[in-house]
């Protein structure tokens, strides 16, 4: 005891030294703070990087929001497959009723249609008679017809045909003696022929001069009409019947004066809700009533439990989606939140100590894609499950945009399980390599594509004439596509015409050039880039990484367990003790 007062007092006051004693122990105190500070943000860095698991043995923090996540993937997957059910009775009915209104409406029409348009004409007769048989068709529509259709207003709130015809002005052409004299405007007329008119005799409208077409200056016909249909097969699933309005339009088009009218035909669907339903049965009766003068006013009477209830669970089903998704969004906004506080307090130390900044490499590590691409994923849910849900309660008919937002969120989702097969060694290998050669791979395909765009131009001026698969650009593309993936290469090769024999020699030449190249050198290289990747995976792997600035920070314990052994009881009380009541929530990002 006396010794240590004796001490005591000479720290209290030595002679003539009161100054440097103070300043020596402020340096102490400034250095204390320095190393508690240092050890704290490495605690917090260590406790960022590790993986669920990690967390777990370490703190026992419960892996809650990786359970989240797979429950996610689970409903969310759930919730798609029986979206998709429903929609593929949407899609089968608006493309059997298209095949269905072809039959109907065009006469002759074999069941193929003919490159992009559904069959062609080549006589005045035959086009005259295209013309009148769809108006006939369309006038004993209800005799005919197998299926649930009626007549529906168009446009002008009409119920019946509207027949416009497209041609020049005026003009005279003799073919024979190499003269023309043509009026290169356009105008446009119209007929509107309703129920009342077709019912009459039929040569009335016949004969009218509106359908006295001179073919060397007309352009095109266009026959439009609506119909309305209900497609009953829902019922068989516990869904309420869906009213649909098709917008057809059968067009006749003679813009090439080649002799060839090509006809169109066009069906395009729109999704109602109905107005006036009574479905009644042994086991159900339901009715759907809208009072006509009052907008919005709808009273339901429903006995029929099992619709009712299937639409209940549906709706419930959805709901507890959007919760689940909205949990999964606010929790990884907030782990970026705090991922990117944690970043700038290692910025800050990292500037103070060593007076430099940290690359953009070790930046980027504080953010995590995968919260990134979770969040993208969640909205797109969200977005999607609130749509499907008006779907479902027949106030909304717009199922693309919802089948885009779950479809690609589902997408989306299925893609983030690569981070859980991050945590196993023999995937991390893949992932890594994917990581890595991804940069290299889209620089590499930026280079490539400027290759593949010039000979996409090419083929297409020089080939066009004399290729079917060379007449569009895009089918251009499409066709060069198939060919790298040595799909179809004998009939490109067949199928080109022997009308030019130096157009045919340069066909030989492009496409022997095109496959070569892509073939044998480029998917070769691109090969190469992944592999190179690999190998330096591999490499690392065996004998470490290259450190970062990052990772030379965190090099003082080279293993979580060890440096969990390491720290010392003394500086984690002083850790927690001075830690701000602020700064707590920095130890918890997950």
């Amino acid at each position: 005891m006396a010794g240590q007062s004796c001490r005591f007092v000479q720290a209290r006051k030595p002679e003539g030294g009161s100054g440097v004693f103070r300043l020596t122990v402020r340096n102490t105190m400034a250095h204390l703070d320095s190393e508690v500070k240092e050890e704290c943000l490495r605690e917090d860095l260590k406790f960022y990087f590790m993986n669920p698991c990690e967390k777990y043995r370490a703190r026992r923090q419960l892996p809650w929001k990786l359970g989240l996540q797979i429950l996610k993937i689970v409903m969310v997957t759930t919730q798609l497959v029986r979206f998709g059910l429903s929609n593929q009775l949407v899609v089968a009915f608006k493309e059997e009723n298209t095949v269905a209104f072809k039959h109907l409406f065009l006469k002759g029409y074999s069941g193929i249609d003919e490159d992009d348009y559904s069959y062609s004409v080549y006589t005045q007769e035959d086009a005259y008679e295209s013309i009148f048989f769809a108006i006939n068709q369309y006038h004993h529509l209800k005799n005919i017809s197998l299926g649930t259709l009626g007549y529906g207003e168009n446009e002008d709130n009409r119920i019946g045909l509207k027949v416009c015809k497209q041609h020049y002005k005026k003009g005279s052409m003799f073919p024979s003696n190499e003269t023309l004299n043509i009026d290169s405007d356009t105008e446009r007329d119209c007929l509107h022929i309703d129920l009342q008119a077709l019912s009459k005799n039929p040569q009335d409208w016949k004969n009218s001069s509106f359908f006295r077409l001179e073919f060397y200056r007309l352009l095109q016909v266009e026959i439009s009409f609506h119909l309305k249909g209900i497609d009953l097969q829902t019922i068989h699933f516990r869904e309420l019947p869906d009213c649909y309005i098709f917008q057809n339009t059968i067009t006749f088009d003679n813009r090439a004066h080649s002799g060839k009218i090509k006809i169109y035909f066009d069906s395009d669907a729109h999704i109602e809700e109905c107005k006036d339903l009574n479905i009644s049965g042994s086991s159900c009766h339901f009715v759907w009533k809208l009072f006509p003068g009052k907008a919005c006013l709808t009273i339901a009477f429903c006995f029929c439990s099992s619709v009712q209830k299937n639409t209940q669970y549906i709706l419930v089903f959805d709901a507890f989606v959007i919760v689940i998704c909205l949990a999964s969004l606010i929790l990884c906004t907030r782990s970026i939140v705090l991922a990117l506080k944690l970043r700038k307090r290692f910025l800050n130390f990292f500037l103070e100590k060593y007076k430099r900044h940290v690359c953009n490499a070790d930046r980027w590590e504080f953010i995590n894609g995968w919260y990134v691409l979770v969040i993208i994923s969640d909205l797109m849910t969200i977005i999607g499950s609130i749509l499907k849900m008006e779907i479902k309660a027949k106030n909304l008919t717009n199922y693309d945009l919802c089948s885009i937002l779950l479809g690609t969120s589902t997408l989306l989702v299925w893609v983030g399980v690569i981070r859980y097969l991050g945590y196993f060694q023999a995937y991390n290998v893949l992932i890594l390599t994917m990581q890595a050669s991804l940069p290299k791979v889209l620089r590499f395909c930026a280079c490539a594509g400027m290759i593949y765009l010039g000979y996409t131009f090419c083929g297409w001026i020089v080939l066009g004439p004399y290729h079917d698969k060379f007449e569009d650009l895009d089918t251009v593309a499409e066709c060069l596509f198939s060919l790298v993936n040595g799909d179809d290469m004998f009939a490109t090769f067949a199928q080109i015409q022997k009308k030019s024999i130096l157009v045919w020699l340069f066909s030989r030449l492009y496409l022997y050039s095109f496959i070569s190249l892509f073939i044998y050198m480029i998917l070769s290289l691109f090969i190469a880039l992944i592999t190179d990747s690999y190998d330096t995976i591999k490499k690392y792997q065996q004998n470490g990484f290259p450190d970062t600035d990052l990772q030379e920070f965190l090099k003082d314990c080279s293993s979580k367990e060890k440096c969990q052994k390491e720290s010392s009881a003394f500086l984690s009380c002083i850790c927690c003790l001075r830690r701000k009541g602020s700064d707590d929530h920095l130890i918890l990002i997950n």
